[in-house]
């Protein structure tokens, strides 16, 4: 079968589309293995123009009416609605998604995202009095978007939408192993009919591209997600020049099944822990990839755990890996060393298919807290069970973690459930399985990051406080 190519040789610059001056670069389909792209990846003459074209647009998009950023942002989320079948298509070739999932989580939730924007920027405080004192929410400047390949719309909507509504203007450097979402984006800012400048397109890699945006005078905040280790890599770089940075870096987090839940509210627990756990192949930043039970009910859940997983197909439910470098860096979890003693629970649904970097949905149970499989963050289909002595026990457990991004906390008691999410550090706590809030703060204590993310607080997180005192 051949395989449509897709070429994008130019660069998203000051509201034209200008060639780029770097080298080709390939884009596969980890589902086929198959080429299915070429990207001209930006040279650093590029991104000095780009950081360019921002730093003079900032002047007359941070002076243009609250009003019309509004409109903007709405004018945006019609056109990628109307695109969304495209998008879905892009991000299925590219990254790999199931058709289904490519639409729901990786479209849907954007857009979500977007109108969650406009609606907080419309109800914004950019000015309120404190004593005698009037108090200026003002845009920081320029902001540089660095977006990883796990979610490759999603991600770059929560940088670049609060940014632009905030009043800055933006310069994105997409994952290189997903550009080709990002170019269609430029082309809905472009029919969303932004000024010129105010969002800038520079793909390349993140040692050339991402670190040259990091350093950049002319860059006034850096928003980065991305691994825990590179994270700190982009801050040191920031620094040189003194600038902010939003960084949503690596996570552990734990479902935490408390002890008073019913039958009907463990199975229920289980069943969306290892949903969640495997949602995007297990390539989400937020991945409940601890499941925290009650050691009395441990064979229950375990019976529970490996019925769910069956569900989950490779090729079908469940999606590739991005790489056959993430492939072979996930199997290095599955081993008895890593899971310090654990057993599998789980391993197989069947062959893999032939194509495609894909591994067998994986459950461990009696897993070593301390161990390497507990402990670090996979990006793959592996879940561990962990056994709680006591409630308190439980929440020890979710806290033995640098990272402390999400989590889950499963309880009758839900009028006590907020008193015990507060004993969790980490940035989000789902309990019960509530809903996605869009307009909810999205960020990370410990090594999980700084700063947050969407509606309100990814506006907030772009902006300088001023006081005039009067």
């Amino acid at each position: 079968m051949t395989v449509e190519m897709i070429r994008e040789p130019a660069l998203y610059i000051n509201g034209e589309w200008v060639p780029a001056g770097g080298v080709d670069s390939e884009v596969e389909n980890p589902a086929t293995e198959e080429v299915i792209g070429v990207v001209t990846q930006a040279s650093r003459a590029d991104v000095d123009a780009a950081v360019s074209a921002a730093r003079t647009a900032f002047d007359g998009w941070a002076a243009t009416p609250v009003t019309d950023r509004v409109r903007a942002l709405r004018r945006l989320h019609d056109v990628v609605s109307e695109r969304a079948d495209v998008f879905a298509d892009l991000i299925n070739r590219e990254q790999g998604s199931p058709p289904p999932l490519a639409r729901k989580l990786h479209v849907d939730v954007p857009l979500a995202v977007i109108a969650s924007a406009a609606d907080a920027l419309e109800e914004f405080p950019f000015r309120s009095q404190q004593g005698n004192s009037v108090i200026l929410r003002e845009p920081v400047g320029v902001v540089a978007a660095i977006t990883p390949w796990n979610l490759p719309l999603h991600q770059v909507i929560v940088k670049i939408v609060p940014a632009i509504a905030a009043g800055c203007t933006v310069v994105l450097k997409p994952a290189a192993l997903t550009p080709l979402t990002a170019f269609e984006l430029a082309r809905a800012l472009e029919a969303a009919e932004l000024p010129p400048g105010v969002f800038n397109l520079v793909p390349g890699g993140g040692r050339d591209v991402g670190d040259q945006l990091a350093r950049s005078p002319g860059v006034d905040h850096v928003s980065f997600t991305g691994s825990t280790p590179v994270g700190r890599q982009v801050a040191a770089a920031a620094a040189e020049t003194v600038k902010g940075v939003t960084l949503e870096l690596g996570g552990k987090s734990a479902s935490v099944v408390l002890s008073d839940v019913s039958d009907e509210l463990l199975a229920k627990a289980v069943k969306i822990t290892v949903a969640n756990c495997f949602l995007n192949g297990g390539q989400t930043c937020t991945a409940l990839s601890r499941l925290i039970v009650p050691a009395d009910r441990l064979a229950e859940v375990e019976r529970l755990a490996a019925a769910a997983a069956a569900k989950y197909t490779p090729g079908d439910r469940l999606g590739p890996l991005i790489s056959a470098g993430q492939r072979k860096e996930v199997q290095s979890f599955l081993t008895p060393e890593a899971a310090g003693g654990g057993s599998v629970v789980t391993s197989s649904t069947g062959p893999l298919p032939e194509r495609g970097y894909y591994v067998a949905p994986t459950v461990y149970s009696g897993v070593d807290p301390d161990s390497r499989i507990a402990q670090e963050e996979i990006f793959g289909p592996v879940l561990s069970i962990l056994a709680a002595d006591s409630d308190d026990h439980a929440i020890e457990l979710a806290n033995n973690s640098i990272y402390g991004l999400g989590g889950a906390l499963w309880t009758e008691a839900k009028d006590e459930a907020v008193a015990v999410a507060a004993r969790i550090r980490t940035g989000q706590i789902d309990v019960n399985a509530a809903p996605f809030n869009p307009r909810a703060p999205f960020g990370g204590y410990k090594q999980s990051g700084v700063g947050r993310e969407i509606g309100d607080y990814g506006i907030s997180d772009v902006l300088e406080v001023k006081a005039v005192q009067l």
